[in-house]
């Protein structure tokens, strides 16, 4: 039987989803002269679609069709990537100069959404494969010897994603993925560390060559210097303090945001902070919207359904007894897990703001269409856990 828990529990999350999309769009209901409930009714066909695909996908047999759905989404996705800068203008959406997303018949299509669902697929598949059980017998450079072509794959991945798409922050949501999952593989704990050490050693090349990421890491470190530096002697502080000649104005306005929220929040559509403060508050700063509105008790509310969903995907894992089936499960739970966290780090300050949006929360359709694939095909899985 398909777990109906879980289906429920991302159901509810897609309904507060209409809710905040309803209500913290009005800024940008009124920029663009749209409707009062233009994003609204948007986000509902939105959830829709995905709550019946989400229903389709869970009712087929995990023997047959979970691994033709997950190369599928891998490899098409991994085409539309790669052709997408040579697409014209009049197919692909541009933003800031990157290119990621595609126009069909009105609506825009996120390809590195689909493909991160396959991208956990075909790390399950091909990890149940090629790497055996007893990788505590191996040496590290054996392990690494290994993990070769998986490097391979991810570099290539990185360069479409970081470079052509200047996204980085749906490489570091892959990179941990794929880290984790090769240690809930079999790897050895010290090879995990080693190859979280080289992705944080990356992560920082990446940051030192592009200006803008440096900058960003400076808005960041000015924003939240004040209360770090406040625990080291004075003479090591004054050597980190920097100063910026533009204010760090998204993380200060999320920050009041949340503070103006209090305990229980201003009530619904009562926020003000929406009103031109925060930029796409109803997509990436959907958290900081709904601290304001809600308060402590609504993001409590909501992390609460979170950490429901990801009790439940990690329960159908560990009862799994096909190996594919257990790591796809894995996959998708750290997957959901970890981009829940990096917005919630980024909108709190703690860490440099990704513009990673929250899954079935967030306003926009490839996101939730593709979670929603995801979580169908951990559905499908659910059927032949063990009771």
């Amino acid at each position: 039987m398909t777990d109906r828990a879980l289906f429920l529990s991302v159901v509810l999350l897609m309904t507060i989803g209409i809710i905040l999309a309803y209500s913290l769009s009005t800024y940008a209901i009124i920029l663009l002269d749209y409707g009062p409930f233009h994003f609204a009714y948007r986000q509902v066909g939105f959830a829709f679609v995905s709550i019946i695909t989400m229903w389709f996908v869970s009712r087929l047999e995990p023997e047959t069709w979970l691994h033709r759905i997950g190369l599928t989404l891998f490899f098409l996705g991994l085409f539309l990537m790669i052709i997408m800068p040579f697409l014209p203008a009049s197919l692909v959406s541009e933003v800031g100069g990157a290119k990621r997303w595609i126009k069909l018949f009105g609506f825009s299509l996120a390809p590195v959404e689909f493909f991160k669902i396959g991208f956990v697929y075909f790390l399950a598949w091909s990890f149940t494969r090629k790497l055996s059980s007893h990788h505590s017998e191996l040496r590290l450079r054996d392990e690494f010897a290994r993990f070769f072509p998986y490097a391979i794959v991810f570099v290539m991945v990185m360069f479409l994603i970081a470079f052509m798409q200047n996204d980085l922050g749906q490489v570091v949501v892959l990179g941990l993925t794929l880290a984790f999952l090769l240690f809930f593989a079999g790897s050895s704990f010290k090879f995990f560390l080693s190859l979280i050490f080289l992705a944080f050693a990356f992560f920082l090349f990446f940051i030192a060559t592009t200006a803008h990421r440096i900058d960003r890491i400076k808005s960041w470190w000015a924003s939240v210097q004040g209360f770090v530096l406040s625990f080291f002697p004075e003479s090591i502080a004054e050597h980190l303090r920097i100063s910026v000649t533009e204010e760090p104005y998204q993380i200060g306005h999320s920050l009041n945001a949340i503070h103006n929220g209090g305990f229980f929040g201003t009530g619904l559509a009562n926020g003000t902070f929406k009103l031109g403060f925060l930029s796409e508050v109803h997509t990436d700063f959907v958290l900081s919207g709904l601290a304001e509105e809600f308060g402590f008790v609504g993001v409590l509310f909501v992390t609460i359904i979170v950490i429901f969903v990801l009790q439940r995907i990690f329960k159908i894992a560990n009862r799994s007894t096909n190996t594919i089936f257990y790591l796809f499960s894995v996959g998708i739970g750290l997957l959901f897990a970890f981009t829940f966290l990096m917005n919630a780090y980024g909108i709190s300050g703690l860490t440099p703001i990704k513009g990673i949006s929250v899954p079935f929360l967030s306003y926009g359709g490839s996101s939730m269409l593709a979670a929603s694939i995801g979580m169908g095909m951990v559905l499908m899985i659910s059927k032949r856990m063990k009771r």
